[in-house]
């Protein structure tokens, strides 16, 4: 794959909206000339090479405009006219995820009344921004209207509750579907599959008392509880301080011949590296291999994060050499385990460019992990290489990002250049911090 950086220079004299546009293209050439950027209407019969634009191409380039809606709505409209691209559900779904994020609600229902189909996943990306941005009577509105197009099933009210509860409305949930307002969605079963995306909710919230309260609930209701159930409580208890009641809630599935997951082995294997050690939790882990029981990335996290978390780094990288020979590939939270307890500034950049050559891109949490540590430490040439390293891989940085370099600079005392970068993420849309030190520069500026 090949990214197109075009030419600034070229780009402001052809369309201004486009200057800072990276497109990406798959199996073609890089296009030489101007006519193959936007708003230039090639000539006929031009034999310049056109990039081939097909699904991966435009989700790439969304990607990249992840943290700018106007230029992700500009290339998707413009990637239509030009090329005469048929937009997928991918790509529509993609389009209306990053407009609800910027909480451009009537332009993502505008895009959602001309797909011509959609699916369940379309659904949960409108719940999931409207529950994000704390409109629950607006979700809530809008599974009521999917009876229009036909699809006010039980598919998109679960997409809808789990929505409420993974963004902390867990509360209204709960009223939904438990409360007087269940007679809304009568015919619908509000069984355990419902009981445990609620008792993960009260998880997120933090709510620990709530949490047993809820798990007594579900047996006073006559909920079954499955593995799923147990997993979200054995989580609970590890979170809440009590790794121990895990553990025992372990016990207590292998006693009621519930066969377990992986996913449930890693949370024991959390819970028991806690309270009982790391090599406790190897141990488990040669129990869980030899019951069939196959580890995914998730589980060589786990591992990872406890041998950082007891100092024990260098068996750290000895797991991450050994998942490549496992064929478990790491991920990003793989790498950010590690970031995290290095101290010196050349090993955490050798990492970052080991993490690249890998095939594992970091994303935005990845460099704003990073720039805020150098910043803390008050190393700026890193802080620097790290955002150079982000805009060379075509991300464009959000407000934690801005602010993170902002926050460098300004406790190194370079207040005009993090004026600028402030400005320059205000222009975007971003929420800039309020500094006073800027603020106080303006003032003197006048």
């Amino acid at each position: 794959m090949l990214l197109i950086r075009r030419s600034t220079s070229i780009i402001s004299k052809i369309r201004p909206s486009f200057t800072l546009y990276h497109f990406h293209t798959l199996q073609s050439k890089t296009p030489t000339n101007p006519t193959s950027f936007p708003g230039h209407q090639a000539p006929k019969n031009s034999n310049f090479d056109q990039p081939i634009v097909n699904q991966a191409t435009v989700l790439e380039t969304l990607t990249c405009y992840n943290n700018d809606w106007k230029r992700a709505i500009d290339f998707f409209n413009w990637v239509e006219s030009e090329y005469g691209f048929k937009h997928t559900i991918d790509t529509y779904n993609h389009m209306i995820d990053i407009l609800g994020k910027f909480f451009e609600f009537e332009l993502a229902h505008q895009l959602f009344d001309k797909m011509p189909e959609r699916d369940h996943a379309t659904i949960r990306v409108m719940f999931k921004r409207y529950a994000s941005a704390h409109l629950v009577h607006e979700a809530i509105g809008v599974f009521e209207k999917l009876g229009e197009v036909g699809m006010n099933d039980e598919t998109s009210f679960l997409n809808l509750v789990d929505a409420l509860c993974e963004y902390k409305h867990v509360i209204e949930a709960e009223a939904l579907c438990l409360g007087s307002e269940k007679e809304k969605i009568l015919g619908f079963e509000i069984g355990t599959k419902v009981y445990n995306m609620i008792l993960r909710g009260w998880l997120k919230m933090g709510w620990w008392g709530k949490c047993r309260e809820f798990w007594e609930q579900m047996d006073e209701d006559g909920i079954a509880k499955d593995l799923y159930s147990y997993s979200i409580y054995m989580d609970i208890q590890c979170k809440s301080g009590k790794p121990w009641k895990a553990v025992k809630l372990y016990k207590e599935m292998k006693k009621k011949g519930i066969k377990l997951d992986v996913v449930a082995y890693n949370t024991v294997m959390r819970a028991v590296g806690v309270s009982e050690g790391v090599d406790v939790a190897v141990h488990l882990g040669r129990e869980m291999l030899e019951l069939g029981c196959e580890p995914n990335v998730v589980t060589y996290n786990t591992i990872i994060k406890l041998l950082c978390e007891n100092g024990r780094v260098r068996e750290a990288y000895k797991v991450l050499d050994k998942m490549w020979k496992r064929g478990c590939a790491p991920n990003v939270i793989t790498y950010h385990c590690i970031f995290r307890c290095l101290d010196k500034p050349n090993e955490i950049l050798a990492l970052l460019d080991r993490m690249i050559e890998s095939g594992v891109s970091p994303s935005m949490d990845t460099y704003v992990l990073l720039i805020k540590k150098f910043g803390r430490w008050g190393f700026l040439r890193p802080v620097f290489i790290v955002w150079g390293k982000m805009e060379d891989h075509g991300l464009s940085p959000n407000e934690f990002a801005y602010n993170a370099l902002i926050d460098a600079l300004v406790d190194k005392g370079m207040v005009d250049m993090a004026r600028k970068y402030d400005e320059e993420m205000l222009a975007k849309g971003l929420s800039a911090k309020l500094r006073p030190e800027l603020v106080k520069g303006e003032c003197d500026d006048g």
